[in-house]
């Protein structure tokens, strides 16, 4: 049996930032890490051979879409601010940086923080820069690697890895041979690993 929950995300993903907030302390009430993997859901959809619009692009979709984040954020007693857009891809790259640097669930809390709480713009590399000062990294070294060629050649490694898996949008956990979609699968996680103690 794996001690780790692999946790596929994208940092443009509202779900993804709910479903963030719960999977740690979950993991560690029942004595596992979590392996964090950064992907791209447009490109995992298309991957998986969902070729339908976006949901920016169906008016009553997004509207119940928006709706639901807003009873999930009441729910766990959380900020949600619509971020100015959801450019994140240097984002998800620096998830890598700070899995070299073996502090990546940091990273990704300071994040979604950033994006999902506060509504930043993505798209202002500054804002970005102030997540790696505040996480105590040269922000130079970690600009330069998350504008390089390889560390975004490795994120597209991450994607195509993440489709080999199985995942076809985010957030997703799994763990064993168990697949769970969604912020709101919580309560099937926490009696698959009830029943995976006893």
């Amino acid at each position: 049996m794996s001690d780790s929950i692999d946790f596929y995300f994208d940092l443009m993903s509202p779900f993804s930032y709910l479903a963030n907030i719960k999977l740690p302390d979950l993991a560690s009430k029942y004595d596992l890490a979590v392996t964090y993997h950064p992907m791209d859901i447009p490109q995992a959809k298309m991957a998986a051979g969902n070729y339908g619009p976006s949901n920016r692009e169906v008016p009553a979709k997004i509207k119940v879409m928006l709706a639901d984040i807003k009873r999930w954020a009441k729910h766990y007693d959380v900020p949600f601010v619509f971020p100015k857009n959801l450019q994140v891809e240097l984002w998800n790259v620096g998830v890598l940086f700070a899995i070299e640097k073996g502090e990546e669930g940091a990273y990704v809390n300071a994040a979604y923080k950033k994006i999902w709480a506060e509504g930043c713009d993505p798209s202002d590399l500054t804002e970005l820069q102030q997540i790696a000062e505040s996480m105590g990294w040269d922000v130079a070294e970690f600009t330069r690697f998350v504008q390089s060629n390889e560390a975004q050649t490795a994120f597209r490694k991450a994607c195509v890895n993440a489709h080999q898996k199985g995942v076809f949008g985010a957030p997703i956990m799994m763990l064993d041979d168990e697949i769970w979609w969604g912020n709101d699968r919580f309560e099937f996680i926490e009696e698959y690993l009830q029943q995976r103690k006893s």
